[in-house]
């Protein structure tokens, strides 16, 4: 059950007033400034810059479309347990409009969203969850009697700042998979005159939401995007080389199939399909549920749901990923010891070779010229004696 804070958070506050009225201390909200600088790759020492920047916003305006997805992001972040899900909604926030999470329904909510946008316009945060279809005038996704696309861009008109939350929203996902009936694009598909920031994954980690939005309050700009809009603090990274199962991976040591000893042992997953090596992806470090567990923390392959297009990039999901060579040390070792016999056997071939060459070089250079006279061809010396030194 959802419940308000007992000292909730008015429009007029700041941040920090708000913050010392519930009895935060000054070191919890440097130690949570810190936490948050760490995550998007500032460093601790950005800490008071980000408290400086914190402490003097007012409460913030979110407006959130959900467009034509399963609802499973919202799942992912109703789920968050650091704030809870009614810290967010009806404290730290002020969440006007996201029609699954309102108790309202019909033209009094689709009221309150153009309200929302009119009060705030230019100031409000807009997040979108769900693709955006465009075949057929749009009618496999409406709202209101209005279609996805028609009430995204109105939306975005007058947003500070446009989060992309989840593969739907960031390039279609599943419903833009071959053959894509519904002509499902993502949101930057259809915004083109500003930024939008894609928060990866079907589902996003909840961390990379919170923390794109402190970067946006505290710099006034979003965080480096990489080149398919993700910020660059959490998709900067392939999860191959943060996954703690890395050394089995340079080990040769792979489960073959699911439940069986190597699976038990915790060995790389790249043999039932993991799509680590091609995936940029924070999963290994922030994790899911307060950091309890992840994929392949939890014994599953990651499926690359991070990646444009992964439903038909990456698929079939348990299928090897091709020309990803490991190193295999503890399996291939004879191999290796073969190899440096072979290659030391080669090397001494190659030096015989290379010094017999040299010295065949040197006798014809002291060969006297056909027709004269040299050193050892005089009429006194034994035709057997000819052409030595």
């Amino acid at each position: 059950m959802l419940s308000p804070s007992p000292i909730p958070w008015t429009r007029e506050q700041t941040l920090g007033e708000h913050l010392e009225e519930r009895g935060v201390s000054r070191r919890e909200f440097l130690a949570f400034c810190g936490q948050i600088a760490v995550v998007l790759g500032l460093g601790e020492a950005a800490a008071p810059q980000v408290a400086h920047a914190l402490q003097a916003v007012k409460r913030p305006s979110v407006i959130w479309l959900q467009l034509q997805e399963c609802t499973g992001c919202v799942e992912s972040v109703i789920r968050t347990a650091e704030p809870t899900i009614g810290d967010l909604v009806l404290d730290l926030v002020s969440l006007d409009y996201q029609h699954t999470l309102m108790a309202g329904a019909g033209h009094a909510v689709e009221s309150a969203l153009q309200d929302a946008m009119k009060a705030n316009f230019g100031q409000y945060v807009l997040i979108v969850t769900g693709s955006v279809p465009l075949n057929e005038g749009g009618i496999y996704c409406t709202i209101g009697g209005r279609t996805a696309k028609e009430i995204l861009e109105e939306a975005a008109k007058g947003a500070a700042a446009i989060l992309a939350v989840g593969a739907c929203a960031h390039f279609g996902s599943v419903q833009a998979a071959r053959p894509n009936p519904t002509g499902a694009v993502g949101v930057g598909e259809i915004i083109k005159d500003r930024p939008v920031v894609n928060i990866a994954g079907c589902p996003p980690i909840g961390d990379v939401v919170t923390a794109t939005v402190v970067h946006f309050l505290t710099f006034g700009s979003l965080p480096a995007l990489d080149p398919v809009g993700r910020p660059m603090f959490a998709y900067g990274a392939r999860i191959h080389d943060q996954c703690p199962r890395r050394a089995n991976f340079d080990a040769g040591q792979y489960v073959e199939e699911f439940d069986d000893e190597a699976a038990r042992k915790g060995w790389c997953l790249y043999h039932v399909g993991c799509k680590g090596p091609a995936t940029f992806s924070p999963c290994p470090i922030f994790q899911w549920n307060t950091r309890t567990s992840w994929p392949i923390g939890a014994g599953h392959p990651c499926i690359g749901c991070t990646e444009p297009f992964f439903w038909d990039t990456m698929s079939p999901f348990y299928d090897r990923l091709p020309d990803v060579g490991g190193f295999g040390i503890e399996q291939r070792v004879d191999l290796l010891g073969a190899a440096l016999a072979l290659g030391a056997t080669a090397g001494v071939v190659a030096h015989a070779a290379a010094t017999g060459v040299h010295q065949m070089r040197e006798r014809k250079r002291h060969l006297p010229v056909a027709g004269t006279a040299g050193p050892g061809t005089g009429p006194d010396v034994p035709p057997q004696s000819r052409g030595r030194e």
